[in-house]
C-alpha cells in the first residue's frame, strides 16, 4: 500500500505537471518541482537530527515508567473493566494480561512495548479461537480498541511540533485526549453491539459516562473563560500533568529501587535511534509529498474539495486525515509538510497535529496484528476500524474549531 502510495505521488505529479506545463503553460512547474525536492531532503534531515534530543529524554522517561513497573500499574486498574469487554476469554487466561499491557503501554506511548505485547495477545487469543484463521469476538474487539488509537501522552506529535517551533505543542494535549477518548468510546459501542455484550447491562456504559463528565467537567471549565486565557489555563494543566508524570515516574521508580539514571540511559539511547532510523522514510515522503504540492496535484484536489464542500479551514487537514489509516511515515509527513505551507500558529497546523495524535494506522495494525497469526477473515474489523477513524477525524476538527477559535 506504502509503496503504490509513494509511486503515486511521482506518477500523478508528473501527469499534474505536464497539464500545467504544456496545456496551461506554467513551465516553472518542473523547476518548482526540482526544487522541493532538494528542500524536502533538506528539510526531512533536519527535523530528524533534531529530533534526537527531545526523543532520547523522552524515551528515556517511558524506559523509568516501564522499569519500575508504570504498565503492569495501569494494567492492573484496567482489570476488572477489560473482563468485561473480552467475555470470550476464559477467567485466568494470559491473553487477558497481555491484552491489558498492550493497551496500557499504548495509552503511555511506548510503541515500542505495545506491539510485542499485541503481539503476543493475539498469538494467545488465536491458541483458543475455535474458528483458525477467522478473527474471533475477542481478536476483533482488541484490534477495534488498538486502531482507534486510545492514547494519553502523544509523544511524536509533541517532538514533531517542537521541532518545527510551534510555540507551545502541549497546547493540543487536551483536544488529543477528547478525540481519542471519543474515538475509543465509539469503536467499543459499535463492536459491543455487534458482538451483543450487554453494554449497559455489565456497566461499562457507567465507566465510560463517568471518564465523559470528567473530560466534560474540564472542558467546560476552560470554556468559561475567555478564548486567551482558555487557552493559557489549557496549556498550563497541560504542562502540569506531563511534568507531573515525569516526576511521578522517577519517584516510583526510586521507591521500586530502580537504578534510575542507568534506565533513563538506556531508553534514551532507543530514542536516539528512533530519531536517526526516521531520516530515510521521512525524507522519502516528505520529497514524494513536495513534489506532489509542487506539481498542483495537490492543490488540484483541496481546489476540488472546497468547490464541492465550501471554503473551510478544514479542508487542508484533509490530506493528513485521509493518509493516517494508510501509513503512519506518510501522514506524518504529510503533517509537516501542511505546518510547513500554512504556518505553525495557523488553525490548520493544530488541526493536523490533533488527527496526526488521535487516530492510528488501521491497515497497518491490522495487517501486522492478523498477519502474526494468519488470520484469512477478519470480518467487520476493517469497517468499524475506519468507521472510528471517520469518527476521530470528525472530532478532531471539531475540537480544533472549539479550542482555537
Amino acid at each position: 500500500m506504502l509503496n503504490i502510495i509513494w509511486c503515486c505521488f511521482f506518477i500523478v505529479g508528473g501527469l499534474f505537471a505536464l497539464f500545467n506545463g504544456l496545456w496551461l503553460g506554467k513551465i516553472e512547474v518542473f523547476s518548482d518541482m526540482l526544487k522541493n525536492i532538494f528542500e524536502m531532503s533538506d528539510t526531512a534531515f533536519d527535523i530528524s537530527i533534531g529530533l534526537t534530543g527531545v526523543m532520547a529524554f523522552w524515551l528515556g522517561i517511558l524506559k523509568v515508567g516501564q522499569d519500575a513497573g508504570m504498565i503492569q500499574l495501569l494494567s492492573n486498574k484496567l482489570s476488572p473493566f477489560m473482563r468485561k469487554l473480552f467475555p470470550g476469554i476464559p477467567e485466568n487466561h494470559p491473553a487477558l494480561s497481555s491484552i491489558l499491557m498492550n493497551l496500557a503501554a499504548n495509552m503511555l506511548g511506548i510503541d515500542n512495548a505495545a506491539t510485542p505485547f499485541g503481539l503476543k495477545a493475539m498469538q494467545e487469543l488465536e491458541e483458543i479461537n475455535p474458528n483458525k484463521g477467522t478473527a474471533s469476538d475477542p481478536q476483533i474487539m482488541f484490534l477495534v480498541i488498538n486502531a482507534a488509537s486510545v492514547t494519553i501522552i502523544p509523544l511524536s506529535v509533541f517532538t514533531f511540533l517542537y521541532q518545527l517551533n510551534y510555540p507551545n505543542p502541549t497546547d493540543v494535549f487536551f483536544p488529543i485526549l477528547l478525540t481519542t477518548f471519543i474515538g475509543t468510546f465509539f469503536a467499543v459501542v459499535v463492536t459491543c453491539f455487534l458482538q451483543k455484550i450487554p453494554f449497559i447491562k455489565n456497566g461499562l456504559l457507567w465507566f465510560f459516562l463517568l471518564a465523559a463528565a470528567a473530560m466534560a467537567g474540564i472542558y467546560f471549565g476552560l470554556k468559561s473563560f475567555p478564548p486567551e486565557q482558555m487557552q493559557a489555563y489549557s496549556v498550563a494543566m497541560s504542562n502540569f500533568i506531563i511534568v507531573a508524570i515525569v516526576i511521578f515516574f522517577i519517584t516510583h521508580a526510586l521507591f521500586k529501587k530502580i537504578n534510575v539514571f542507568d534506565s533513563f540511559i538506556q531508553g534514551a539511547k532507543d530514542g536516539f535511534q528512533v530519531a536517526v532510523g526516521i531520516i530515510p522514510y521521512l525524507v522519502a515522503m516528505l520529497v514524494g509529498i513536495g513534489v506532489f504540492r509542487a506539481s498542483g496535484a495537490l492543490d488540484g484536489i483541496i481546489g476540488g474539495l472546497r468547490y464541492l464542500i465550501g471554503d473551510y479551514a478544514f479542508i487542508d487537514a484533509l490530506p493528513t486525515a485521509f493518509m493516517k489509516p494508510l501509513s503512519g511515515s506518510g501522514s506524518r509527513a504529510m503533517m509537516i509538510e501542511t505546518i510547513k505551507t500554512h504556518g505553525v500558529d495557523s488553525l490548520v497546523a493544530k488541526m493536523v497535529a490533533i488527527i496526526q495524535g488521535s487516530n492510528e494506522t488501521t491497515f497497518y495494525v491490522l495487517a501486522v496484528y492478523y498477519g502474526s497469526v494468519k488470520t484469512k477473515f477478519t470480518k467487520y474489523t476493517l469497517s468499524v476500524s475506519l468507521l472510528c477513524d471517520l469518527v476521530g477525524i470528525i472530532f478532531a476538527i471539531l475540537f480544533t474549531y472549539l479550542f482555537f477559535t
